[in-house]
């Protein structure tokens, strides 16, 4: 492709990104259905190629067709801000949290969360003092089932969606402690309910241990996960009730409210 092609195909791209979006914020404007006639006058597209867009959309669900000629904005856009809300929220309201619990372990502490079959780490408190070499940076990611984060999400799935999970990712294993058998990770999950957090045992790097206690919102959604990781020889059990404590207190935060708890 010559350059000057190229250059035409991005502005074509970015061009189409555009009217994208003016039809979406033209459809944010109003709460009921707007007609196609109407959205064309509203962003000064031709009706064409309105039309074609908002097929597109309707397609990938970020538009709804209400009748035949009438749209309105897609459930798709609220489970993505959801998504990113949930997101914002728990780094915000973990911060503090995760410093002091840094301070008082001086350990790394990992706040990460779901997506798909992996975890992702959103946000980190550690120190070079701490002796463990961080290799999971912000951003990073790492399998469900190895890691003491992932173990939480698995637990809180029913066990045909940890079947599911398996077969997908055939457990591969990082080194000789990965759990790669489904009956050996199902007693572990079991493990996890019981306890109320989840331990990592050098399962996803040798030398590093981890455990992990959840974070709900307001709904009692499991959103992220709190964890500790250390030298295999320092972690402390000591420090879970700590983990466990300061995990349901940034859950506060976010407004989840404990079973059992007086109204």
């Amino acid at each position: 492709m010559k350059p000057e092609q190229a250059t035409e195909t991005s502005q074509t791209s970015i061009q189409v990104i555009e009217r994208m979006i003016s039809l979406l914020d033209a459809l944010a404007q109003y709460p009921d259905p707007v007609s196609l006639k109407e959205l064309s006058t509203m962003t000064g597209l031709h009706p064409s190629t309105a039309h074609r867009i908002l097929n597109d959309l309707v397609l990938k669900r970020f538009v709804d067709r209400a009748e035949a000629g009438s749209y309105r904005l897609g459930m798709r856009l609220l489970e993505l801000g959801n998504i990113v809300k949930s997101r914002l929220n728990v780094r915000e309201a973990s911060l503090e949290y995760m410093r002091a619990l840094h301070r008082r372990t001086q350990q790394t502490i990992n706040l990460s969360v779901r997506q798909g079959d992996e975890i992702v780490y959103i946000d980190r408190s550690f120190s070079e003092r701490s002796g463990m070499q961080v290799v999971r940076a912000i951003g990073g990611r790492a399998p469900l089932h190895l890691t003491s984060t992932g173990k939480l999400f698995l637990s809180a799935d029913d066990p045909k969606q940890v079947r599911a999970y398996a077969t997908r990712t055939g457990l591969a294993g990082h080194n000789k402690n990965s759990i790669t058998d489904l009956t050996k990770l199902e007693r572990e999950l079991s493990l996890v309910r019981a306890r109320g957090y989840a331990r990592d045992n050098e399962e996803l790097e040798l030398g590093v241990r981890c455990m992990a206690a959840g974070i709900y919102d307001d709904s009692g959604k499991l959103i992220a996960g709190l964890s500790i990781s250390a030298p295999a020889d320092r972690l402390q059990d000591e420090w879970v009730e700590d983990l466990v404590g300061t995990a349901g207190e940034i859950s506060s935060v976010l407004g989840h409210v404990p079973q059992g708890a007086a109204a």
